[in-house]
């Protein structure tokens, strides 16, 4: 793997179909930007639908011809996740890659529409579900991907709980609920991989990192808490340590669409604690790949959503 790959490194995606969620800023938008740009069919999975216009009008600016299109996903009501997946099976008979890269960060406690707690309901269990749900399409895909999208904040998730992910014994904190979606994120990506495996399935699970990237992700805890402090953090952080979106998105980038991924791969910056830099495979906590701990999860992810799979 090359320590200076880019965005014209991607190979030719025409012919391929690739599920963006989370679209309409950021990380997400990038991503479907380079991906209409190098051929892809890209469905940008969105919540909100003005954003969601404005994200596609960008998309077809700066990839001109662009084959994109907008869906509506709202990865925090599990009636909207079967909606779309429905939508998605009705419409689509295969799909190449399903990008698990929408969440939210750093919010005070709040619950989904199902009573998750936001972040853990958002992150995770919703792509939990909404992967489960498309499985079919990916199955007829030779070579389908699932990646989702984690983040050096799992270094603070050492403490996720498969009984209790969404604070209902433990005293919340929103840094701490951010760093276990983001643990869970990782721990569904090692057990998806070894299920995969054990079933003998074409479709690969991988994962990335943005490292720190400056996206419009890290305001919307401090909006919402009106918090002019929290508002001045973030950007003396960005100030001092981020990349820009559009190099926060490579790993991802790379994982979806390099011919030299294997299942089980994990992607991020190739920088000083993969902060920032260009992609690579990097290492994660040991505890995010404990087959135990990750088998609870998941068990408990089935439980909570309804969807059961491999």
């Amino acid at each position: 793997m090359s320590t200076q790959w880019t965005v014209a490194n991607i190979p030719p995606q025409q012919g391929r179909r690739i599920v963006v969620t989370g679209a309409s800023s950021g990380l997400g938008l990038e991503t479907s930007v380079a991906l209409a740009a190098a051929g892809a069919e890209v469905v940008m999975a969105c919540r909100n639908p003005d954003r969601a216009g404005a994200a596609l009008g960008q998309v077809q600016q700066r990839a001109p011809g662009a084959k994109a299109e907008l869906m509506t996903l709202d990865l925090a009501d599990l009636a909207s996740v079967r909606a779309f997946a429905a939508d998605c099976a009705r419409r689509f008979e295969r799909i190449d890659v399903l990008c698990n890269n929408a969440g939210v960060m750093a919010l005070p406690l709040q619950r989904t529409k199902d009573g998750f707690e936001m972040q853990m309901g958002t992150n995770h269990l919703g792509h939990f579900a909404l992967t489960g749900l498309m499985l079919d399409q990916l199955k007829a895909t030779p070579g389908a991907r699932v990646v989702s999208v984690a983040s050096n904040a799992h270094k603070w998730g050492m403490r996720l709980d498969a009984d209790d992910l969404g604070f209902e014994r433990q005293r919340y904190n929103k840094w701490d609920a951010y760093g276990r979606s983001k643990m869970a994120n990782l721990m569904f990506h090692f057990e998806l991989d070894r299920r995969l495996r054990a079933a003998g399935l074409d479709v690969r699970s991988a994962c990335a990192h943005p490292g720190y990237a400056a996206t419009n992700l890290m305001f919307v805890g401090p909006a919402q808490q009106n918090s002019r402090v929290g508002r001045l953090l973030m950007q003396f952080g960005n100030a001092l340590l981020s990349q820009d979106q559009a190099m926060g998105a490579l790993p991802q980038l790379y994982a979806i669409t390099m011919p030299d991924l294997e299942s089980g791969d994990y992607f991020g910056p190739d920088g000083w604690q993969q902060l920032k830099g260009h992609p690579r495979r990097v290492g994660c906590l040991r505890i995010a790949r404990d087959p135990e701990r990750n088998r609870l999860l998941w068990e408990a992810s089935e439980r909570l959503t309804g969807v059961r799979y491999l």
